[in-house]
């Protein structure tokens, strides 16, 4: 009679590497033991002194973005190869890895995670700072009611020159920056009221209240989003910059990039 663990064999046997995500220090060890396998690590910081690691700038609460940022990014550092068969070892349920998949490193597949805050022209803490804010402003909302939002991040300039203003902006003579807490207060103050903020490569606030004007056509965005959504891909198309959408309805935060959307979070999943 098959045991359970002859049940795991097919997830786990002639992989190419084992993707180990925030391990432990003794985790990491005991997965050191293992033979003829190459061991890579996703985290948010490199506390096991890995090696290979891929850094992790978000959590990811969806276990399959997760995998897919990791996936992607050890792609790109060569950490793998395309075909190659992996093992993903990642905390589901508890804090500790209590989840074992398996998956293959797919150039095909590639579906831009990773370059989201990588390889976009804006600092990936600059692009994280500004998700952490929609995602609070998505649970929280403003003053217990549900807010809609629009950042664009990087490439201000050209961003400026597809836009114009609704009204005064309030950080034209300011040299603040996302990240202050005290920042996130007025940006959440100013969410009330209609237009994008812009946001530099280095995280400087340029504007708030802008129209955006980029031409939509040929951007595809899914059914159900609206103009704010619409706008948001456009102006990626047409420009080096990265947007982050919190929608209204919904309350999801979306990210665009090159036009197209790339990342759905639910801040109630954080």
């Amino acid at each position: 009679m098959a045991g359970i663990l002859d049940l795991c064999d097919s997830i786990v046997s002639d992989v190419d590497a084992l993707f180990l995500f925030s391990p432990s220090s003794s985790y990491y060890e005991k997965a050191g033991d293992i033979d003829d396998i190459d061991l890579v690590v996703v985290a948010n910081e490199n506390d096991v002194d890995a090696g290979t690691f891929v850094e992790l700038p978000l959590q990811f609460r969806d276990v399959r973005e997760r995998i897919r940022f990791g996936v992607e990014g050890a792609l790109d550092k060569g950490h793998v190869e395309d075909g190659d068969a992996i093992a993903t070892a990642v905390p589901l349920f508890e804090d500790e890895i209590d989840t074992i998949s398996r998956t293959r490193a797919d150039e095909s597949q590639h579906t831009g995670i990773y370059d989201l805050f990588v390889k976009s022209r804006a600092d990936a803490a600059v692009i994280r700072n500004i998700f952490e804010l929609a995602i609070e402003l998505g649970k929280k909302g403003q003053k217990g009611e549900p807010v809609g939002a629009l950042f664009v991040v990087g490439d201000a300039g050209n961003v400026m020159n597809k836009s114009r203003p609704l009204s005064y902006n309030p950080f034209e003579k300011s040299h603040v920056h996302v990240g202050d807490p005290i920042v996130n207060v007025m940006l959440k103050e100013f969410s009330r009221l209609d237009g994008a903020f812009i946001i530099s490569d280095s995280g400087k606030i340029v504007s708030a209240y802008r129209y955006l004007e980029p031409s939509a056509e040929g951007v595809d965005i899914p059914k159900g989003l609206g103009a704010r959504h619409m706008a948001a891909g456009a102006i990626t198309r047409d420009t080096n910059a990265i947007s982050i959408a919190l929608s209204e309805s919904d309350g999801m935060v979306r990210a665009f990039k090159g036009g197209e959307l790339i990342l759905e979070l639910d801040p109630e999943a954080y």
